[in-house]
């Protein structure tokens, strides 16, 4: 039986300019440092201020406004500023931002997507309100994309009885990043295989709803966790708990290293759970799926 997962999000908020709030989750987030001692990486990305060591661990340090398209740190505000240790996609990087506000929580129905007419660079996953204040949340995968740009992954070489098994079937891909999005219709589209692709947990569930009243149901489901209006616990309980859908193999993915999260994504019903990105890996989930399916049709 699965269990609901609360949709509270901790969010981190504070400032790259004067005039505008950011936030970032508080499970990508390791610690807070003051500005440190920083030792200079030539030929390093121009928003890579240098590197720090903490607790033993040397890690990039990179100026977050100027990342961004911000005005960039000036020497004398850099002694004030303080870096947010980060832990996504598997890398531990510091941002340096000018000041801290406060950390606040929001839950995942009050923080909508970002107006589309800012553009595939916007570098924003949603935006909310926190007594009344205008709060934007940053594609944090997105913006390390920018500075270490990803070499295309192979994904796993598959025998022509696996590639039927997964063209045969309706899958679905969620996730509200832009470069999380690229990344798994690349991985698909290397072997050919067929799917549907959107940005929030809300409108996935209503495609399968419409897809399972047609009778054309989606047999695997891939979902980010975090994302604005119905996250991947919610999405998934909800596809779990409806008999409509109930029989989805459902895969969630998520940037944070974390095995709190992992173990919700399954409470909540999630087949499998992964730390995003491998493009190997997520076709073994897939074909995981795919046998499943098999014996269910």
């Amino acid at each position: 039986m699965t269990k609901q997962v609360g949709l509270a999000q901790g969010m981190l908020l504070f400032r790259l300019n004067k005039a505008q709030t950011f936030a970032i989750g508080t499970l990508k987030i390791k610690e807070l440092v003051t500005m440190l001692k920083l030792t200079s990486l030539p030929q390093s990305h121009p928003a890579v201020l240098g590197s720090a060591t903490i607790r033993g661990t040397t890690i990039p340090v990179i100026d977050m406004a100027a990342a961004i398209g911000f005005a960039p740190l000036a020497d004398e505000e850099k002694a004030s500023c303080y870096i947010i240790v980060t832990d996504c996609q598997r890398i531990t990087v510091g941002f340096a931002v000018r000041a801290i506000d406060r950390i606040v929580n929001c839950s995942w129905r009050d923080i909508s997507s970002p107006p589309k007419n800012l553009g595939p660079n916007a570098f924003l996953t949603g935006v909310t309100w926190v007594e009344e204040q205008l709060i934007q949340l940053l594609d944090v995968e997105l913006l390390l994309s920018s500075i270490y740009p990803q070499a295309p992954q192979e994904g796993l070489q598959i025998d022509s009885r696996q590639l039927l098994l997964l063209q045969g079937l309706n899958i679905l891909l969620v996730d509200d990043s832009l470069v999380a999005r690229r990344q798994l219709s690349e991985a698909l589209n290397n072997l050919s295989i067929p799917y549907r692709v959107t940005t929030n947990g809300r409108e996935a569930l209503g495609i399968m709803l419409e897809q399972a009243a047609n009778n054309t149901r989606i047999n695997i489901l891939v979902s980010d966790i975090e994302m604005p209006g119905l996250d991947g616990y919610e999405l998934a309980f909800e596809v779990k708990n409806n008999s409509a859908t109930a029989q989805a193999y459902i895969i969630l993915h998520t940037s944070l290293s974390s095995e709190i999260s992992v173990g919700q994504a399954h409470q909540v019903g999630a087949d499998e759970a992964l730390t995003k990105f491998d493009a190997a890996q997520l076709i073994e989930a897939m074909l995981r799926g795919a046998e499943q399916q098999a014996q269910i049709i």
